[in-house]
């Protein structure tokens, strides 16, 4: 079961989701850097459950325990850093109902088709968005090296249940339109526990997606997220570019469907002189005036702001009966879901999402110029 991806930054997440703890294994971070264990735990804090009503009711600290890669000042030291995250709060009795019904939506039916009855069912096991917790503590290592070099990440809920956020200006590569841009990612990082631009927009979301809760159902969305401060030339051509290694490790967060960049889809529905990027000189060097391209051409960053979308899907978990197939008998079964869900895994994804790219803009920077 591969769980690991990166190249010069290596990452491996591992656990289930009630397993005594779920963990992260970071090599290739640099030795020498200060690691503020405050600002990691605050920032893994975000992802955590239970703390708000459209969230799932199991409360987890989540609070991160590095066992490993650190010396005694508290810098890496070049080996291999390793974190773990305990559980603390498990009910795997509420899962006895699925053990041979699988629930529509979710990965019981193929994880049963592969291992045969000997993957973990509780929670989910090692398809629970319980990893993106360690996921959260790798991307938040990274987040500090990248901060420490000038290069910033930051995303929002850009919609949810059909109602939208503010964009951030970043399809506009002008200084004026990079300066608001940087006000944006400023007024996310204050702490706000709906990470949106407009904030009565992200009331708005709040309260559909409390409606569906009510209604026992559940709401997917948009999360967007932006990274500054990279410069021109970082990345590679075909199979290894910047989109690829953003894309892929995107999709290893549950629930993600979709993955766009720049103008994403919206490019199939333009022409070639309103999509591609004018080039001028600015401050003695050569710029897209705007960033249709979302920061990147042939795999390598332009220099403008790398700007990408994700999708993710409503939460499976919905509290309504559902048809499904006892595996033992292979006959038609019917299945109402128990435990503690959310009903939505959009906003608790916005760190997650912001870890994960960091992570993989962190790889790609290692890499460069080397090659």
């Amino acid at each position: 079961m591969p769980s690991s991806f990166g190249t010069a930054l290596r990452v491996s997440v591992f656990g289930q989701s009630h397993s005594p703890a779920v963990g992260c294994v970071i090599e290739g971070i640099p030795a020498g850097m200060h690691l503020d264990q405050e600002a990691l735990a605050a920032f893994v804090a975000r992802r955590a459950p239970g703390q708000d009503p459209w969230s799932t009711p199991r409360r987890e600290p989540d609070a991160p325990r590095i066992v490993s890669g650190l010396n005694t000042r508290g810098e890496t030291c070049g080996a291999p850093l390793a974190a773990i995250i305990e559980n603390t709060n498990t009910r795997s009795q509420d899962y006895g109902n699925i053990l041979e019904v699988p629930r529509p939506g979710h990965a019981d039916f193929t994880a049963w088709a592969k291992w045969h009855g000997a993957q973990d069912v509780p929670g989910g096991g090692h398809f629970s968005g319980r990893l993106t917790g360690p996921l959260c503590v790798a991307g938040g290592v990274a987040l500090q090296w990248l901060a420490a070099r000038g290069v910033a990440v930051r995303a929002h809920v850009a919609e949810l249940a059909g109602i939208e956020d503010a964009p951030f200006s970043a399809l506009d590569n002008s200084p004026e339109a990079n300066a608001l841009l940087a006000k944006q990612m400023d007024a996310l990082g204050d702490g706000r526990r709906m990470p949106t631009i407009d904030e009565t927009a992200g009331q708005r979301m709040i309260d559909a997606v409390m409606a569906s809760r009510a209604e026992k159902d559940t709401v997917g969305g948009i999360v967007e997220c932006v990274c500054t401060g990279l410069p021109a030339g970082v990345g590679s051509p075909m199979f290894d570019g910047m989109e690829n290694v953003i894309a892929r490790a995107l999709f290893g967060i549950p629930a993600v469907k979709g993955v766009e960049f720049g103008r994403g889809f919206a490019v199939a529905r333009m022409r070639g002189t309103q999509n591609n990027d004018p080039f001028e000189v600015r401050d003695g060097a050569c710029v897209p005036r705007t960033n249709n391209a979302g920061g990147i051409l042939g795999g390598i960053t332009t220099g403008a702001p790398l700007l990408v979308r994700c999708a993710l899907k409503p939460i499976s978990s919905v509290m309504v009966e559902q048809d499904s197939v006892d595996l033992a008998t292979m006959e038609p079964a019917t299945l109402k879901v128990h435990g503690r869900h959310d009903t939505t895994a959009v906003i608790r994804a916005v760190p997650v999402v912001e870890a994960v790219c960091a992570l993989a803009v962190a790889d790609a920077l290692l890499a460069w110029p080397a090659e």
